[in-house]
């Protein structure tokens, strides 16, 4: 059965009707699941095992017979550790249905079918007694429900149901128990992905200071995690301001509340500076012991050689809701308070015990400037790069004239105010902003799509410059930022015979690239611990087939380091002094291979030409050393499509010394295809 979906395209703008086959959602969620990530984390799976295996013993020694209820099996390979290791029978629920299908193929395949039941219900939907899903209770829980803030994923509540009605008392938990642990730190980085800093313009009659209004200065942001690879980060761009501590723990052999509550610990600032930034991380032990740890601790807390890397746990970047001043040695209190799904902090100077418990509020920030709603996280640290802006403001001072008429088209973009402030007369735009720096005035907002644009609007004036950075809200991939060239094309009546466009051009660049970890997401893992999983691995290969192995995927390559095979190269260009051409732009060629090593994948990006010799790069920064190691522009997704010799698991016999490609860019459809061969 197939049916219609309506979408809009990121880069036309249109809207559009699309016919997809009725498993679309499904196939878009297991090709782009973490399924095997997880799978490749041998870390995690050992632990697994050894807690299971412990948790079996210590009931068979109390004479009774395991049972084990298996919340959130996935492939079933938790389920399958138990019944290796001796249980009785397990109980193993999965509510994604063909990943209930593919459990019973995987469980089945092991030979433990007459050990393992697949449930496929919602955990809280499962019922126990005579002819229900399960025939007694079970008194070993083992679970893997969590995510980077451990709570995301609804493992509170899910516990809380269990105990109550699935397991008995004093069961046995696999984890046993789950520390989270905080930092406090000072980053300009990590500030400037929530705050937005002064932005100083030299004109010609001063220096002109762009400031945030105060809304968006006491703006607590919103409450969602800031969840990165921590490892990635230098410890250049942070200063510590504290121990390591304990913030909270929960014992999931017993019952657990998931409630909102709050937690409260004493610091002590082990050097002077200022509070921004809570670094948060969780471990897991397998035992009551604490004998089996899986820790997501960074690099400065755990030993280099042991960390394990993982992409679906990582770890949690909060922000404070204004920055605090603290003293070295001068003691200060730190709340964390939590629903059921996440957490957000605050951090106060120490007080007594009375005044504390008098200031228990428990509701989660809300975003009342708007602008944390508009910009993420991504997008602020790209608003405060100093050196991008000074990009821009080069740019506009060889474009702009005193009697320039400008029009914007960029969403949430500072060009206005830069614009305003280089002595452009007039800067109609495509937010508290303009109150703050009083240009209400001068600079005038309009509430329509680029097609809609009249006459009245521009109050019968044309364009002479037409600017954007670009940058839209509704991109994920590189090009979809191409949408500039499309409003371009729908303006094109309101500007003036000479009028000037920046950027004037765009290119579409990429690279061959050895990733060091990456590749595991999309890497077929065969067995794991012993089990075949490989309908795992066949299941994602026919997601991916279904549509999503013909395209490139969005990751911030900051967070994942990679050398290049390859130099860069260009292999397409867009003029956006002209119109959208009504054929399509194709190319196609070959690049060589300069250095040893596994070719993963082709990483594309956008470099966008404002004037004659100045360039922004939403990808590669520089190649930093011989061996080929990347810097990537930490502000942006760039675009990674993995070679299907890393999807089938293919051993190249010999090196390519060589790959080709064929890159076609459908000006109607506004979507970018390839093909690369090695």
């Amino acid at each position: 059965m197939k049916t219609f979906c309506g979408r809009a395209n990121p880069t036309t703008g249109a809207m559009e009707w699309v016919e997809e086959d009725e498993d679309y959602d499904y196939h878009q969620e297991i090709a782009r699941s973490r399924y095997a990530d997880m799978l490749h984390d041998k870390d995690r799976n050992t632990k697994y095992y050894q807690g299971i295996r412990a948790a079996v013993s210590r009931v068979k020694e109390r004479g009774e017979k395991a049972i084990v209820l298996d919340i959130g099996t996935g492939t079933g390979l938790l389920s399958m550790m138990a019944a290796s290791a001796g249980a009785d029978f397990c109980y193993a629920v999965e509510v994604f249905k063909p990943m209930a299908n593919a459990a019973l193929k995987i469980v089945e395949k092991n030979g433990f079918r007459d050990k393992i039941k697949v449930i496929n219900k919602h955990s809280t939907e499962v019922t126990v007694g005579p002819g229900g899903d399960m025939q007694c209770r079970a008194n070993i829980l083992v679970t893997e429900l969590f995510d980077t803030e451990l709570i995301g994923e609804g493992a509170l509540p899910t516990y809380e149901h269990a105990h109550k009605y699935l397991v008995r008392e004093r069961c046995e938990a696999v984890p046993h128990r789950a520390t989270v642990y905080v930092q406090l730190v000072e980053s300009k980085r990590m500030w400037s992905w929530n705050k937005l800093f002064p932005v100083h313009v030299e004109a010609e009659d001063g220096e002109k200071i762009i400031v945030s209004p105060s809304e968006m200065e006491n703006c607590p942001g919103v409450p969602s995690v800031c969840d990165i690879q921590l490892n990635q980060m230098p410890s250049s761009d942070f200063t510590i301001l504290s121990d390591v501590v304990t913030m909270f723990s929960v014992d999931f052999s017993k019952p657990v509340k998931s409630a909102s509550t709050y937690y409260r610990v004493q610091l002590e600032p082990v050097k002077s500076g200022k509070a921004q930034i809570i670094l948060s991380w969780w471990d897991i032990d397998m035992d009551p012991s604490g004998m089996i740890n899986c820790t997501m601790a960074p690099y400065w807390v755990k030993s280099t050689s042991a960390l394990q890397w993982r992409d679906h746990w990582m770890q949690c970047v909060y922000f404070l809701p204004n920055e605090e001043p603290v003293l070295q040695g001068e003691k200060v209190d730190l709340t964390a308070w939590r629903d059921e799904y996440s957490l957000w902090y605050k951090l106060q100077k120490a007080r007594g015990e009375e005044e504390n418990k008098a200031d228990v509020r428990v509701e989660s920030p809300v975003c009342r400037c708007q602008a944390h709603l508009l910009w993420n996280r991504p997008r602020f640290g790209e608003l405060n790069d100093q050196n991008r802006t000074r990009q821009y403001i080069k740019s506009l001072k060889k474009v702009l004239k005193t009697d320039s008429v400008c029009l914007c088209i960029s969403d949430g973009s500072l060009l206005p105010v830069l614009a305003h402030y280089l002595g452009a007369k007039q800067v109609p735009y495509f937010f508290l902003f303009f109150k703050a720096n009083h240009l209400e005035d001068k600079i005038k907002i309009i509430e329509a799509h680029p097609e809609l644009l009249t006459s009245s609007h521009l109050e019968d004036k044309k364009i002479s410059v037409l600017m954007g950075e670009p940058f839209f809200t509704t991109s994920l991939l590189p090009w979809h930022n191409l949408y500039f060239w499309y409003a371009r094309t729908a303006v094109t009546s309101h500007l003036s015979s000479n009028v000037t466009v920046l950027p004037q051009s765009a290119s579409l660049h990429m690279m061959i690239v050895e990733f060091q970890d990456l590749w595991r997401i999309r890497s077929p893992c065969g067995t794991c611990e012993g089990f075949d999983v490989r309908t795992m691995d066949d299941m994602i290969k026919n997601s991916l087939n279904f549509r999503e192995s013909k395209e490139a995927e969005p990751h911030p390559l900051w967070e994942y380091p990679c050398k290049s095979l390859s130099d860069p190269q260009e292999v397409l260009t867009f003029d956006f002094r002209k119109s959208v051409p009504q054929h399509c732009l194709s190319t196609e060629g070959s690049v060589n291979l300069l250095r040893k090593g596994t070719s993963h994948g082709a990483v594309l990006w956008m470099e966008y030409h404002l004037a004659a010799d100045i360039s922004i790069s939403t990808g590669l920064m520089q190649i930093s050393n011989k061996k080929g190691n990347c810097e990537w522009n930490p502000h942006c997704k760039q675009a990674v499509y993995f070679f299907s010799s890393v999807i089938e698991s293919e051993t190249l016999s010999d090196l390519p010394s060589a790959v080709t490609y064929a890159i076609t860019f459908n000006p109607k459809t506004g979507e970018i295809a390839m093909d690369f061969k090695l």
